[in-house]
């Protein structure tokens, strides 16, 4: 081998340890070190035995455990991380022996979420969550940390079972923040009653007393029935329920009932809509337009007594008056002497006036009257023991003639 060649393999080893040596340096310039405490960011390269790998350029793979993925309890790492989704962590505990790196996605998101929690609190900004798990009294959503949703925040209307509300989407607000205590609430049903309200102006504007409407029962109360006509509810008072007295609302209607009403009054002010169904409907006189005639029987329940008379409903909502000499053939002093209030009568129509929306009616046109019994001016006693009035002439003239002579 000449010297030549000698040198120039000397030179070509010489330069492969050099590369090699570069090569090496530079892998140690990249690779990553670490420290418990430290914040890095990687990419999810594993889900498996419900734990996430993470790729951080270190020596070895970070594991990220179930618990340390959310706030909130999860069933599945992959409920709350994808392969190949760059997340951000905090590293727990180190263990190049065991080649074990442990990670906190967690307290990552968590140091972040209360501070963007208490701002969206101050401003009262509404944004999105998705619900984690049903829990006893309500709902949890992970928002950085856990929050909470009492099952009087979730809707404007009582829920009895939020068994499908997991994995659902709700608009909320903060309603409390304690972070000393890691307490956080929140609130579905205040969005909800802001929109509501703000829709609730904007179709108020637009009514006028008077239209009449086609709306769905939403609620019952002792005292009337909440009617949605068109985003926004009605109240519809007992007395405007039906033409005849209503005892109860669900006496005539029922939750989820489509029914037309009409608007009697809106006062924007307090947000109240006041609304009938009977109105909307045909009145009774109309419909006992044709019904009664003058001259006819009918029957009746007496409503109310009053001291000329009484009024007895003849249909639904249609009342005529008897008045207190219509009522026996015998006088009597006040009604209550022969009618009570509820009592079943029958009546003549004496005079039909729908126009007027008056009858008169009498129930002693549809008794006989009593026979009339003969008067005498005295008892048979008494009458026989006194002599006819031309005796008793006679008589007096005989027997006081001379003394009554004195006068002539």
């Amino acid at each position: 081998m000449s010297e030549e060649t000698k040198v120039q393999e000397t030179e070509a080893v010489e330069a492969v340890s050099e590369s090699t040596e570069t090569v090496s340096q530079d892998a140690m310039d990249n690779l990553v070190t670490l420290k418990k405490g430290d914040n890095v960011k990687g990419t999810v390269v594993k889900i498996e035995d419900n734990q996430a790998f993470i790729s951080l350029g270190y020596k070895y793979d970070g594991v990220i455990p179930l618990r340390e993925l959310s706030a909130v309890h999860l069933e599945n790492a992959a409920d709350a991380v994808q392969i190949g989704q760059e997340v951000e962590a905090k590293v727990v505990s180190i263990d190049d022996a065991k080649e074990k790196l442990v990670l906190s996605k967690r307290q990552i998101d968590g140091t972040r979420a209360w501070e963007d929690l208490q701002t969206k609190f101050d401003s009262g900004e509404a944004f999105d969550v998705t619900i984690a798990d049903v829990v006893k009294g309500g709902l949890v959503a992970d928002v950085g940390v856990r929050g909470f949703i009492p099952a009087s925040m979730v809707e404007r209307h009582f829920v009895e079972d939020f068994s499908d509300y997991k994995g659902r989407t709700l608009r909320v607000k903060v309603k409390e923040i304690d972070r000393e205590n890691n307490k956080v609430i929140l609130s579905a049903k205040d969005v909800l009653e802001a929109d509501y309200e703000h829709q609730k102006q904007q179709i108020m504007s637009n009514l006028q007393p008077g239209q009449v409407l086609e709306g769905t029962v939403q609620r019952l109360t002792p005292f009337g029935a909440f009617v949605d006509i068109g985003g926004v509810d009605g109240l519809v008072h007992v007395s405007e329920m039906a033409w005849s007295h209503v005892a109860h609302p669900a006496d005539v209607v029922s939750e989820g009932q489509t029914v037309k009403v009409k608007v009697l009054k809106i006062d924007p002010s307090v947000g109240k809509i006041s609304l009938s169904i009977k109105a909307a409907q045909p009145g009774p006189w109309e419909n006992a337009s044709d019904q009664f005639h003058t001259g006819e029987i009918v029957s009746g329940v007496v409503k109310r007594l009053v001291s000329f008379g009484a009024f007895v409903e003849i249909a639904p909502g249609v009342e005529g008056l008897v008045h207190i000499s219509q009522i026996a053939h015998r006088h009597i002093a006040t009604p209550h002497e022969v009618l009570k209030e509820g009592q079943e009568v029958n009546a003549k129509v004496l005079d039909f006036n729908p126009a007027e929306k008056r009858v008169s009616l009498s129930i002693k046109e549809t008794e006989d009257a009593p026979a009339r019994t003969e008067r005498t001016s005295r008892g048979p006693k008494e009458s026989s023991n006194l002599p006819e009035p031309e005796s008793m002439s006679f008589t007096l003239a005989e027997k006081f003639g001379d003394k009554l002579s004195k006068f002539k």
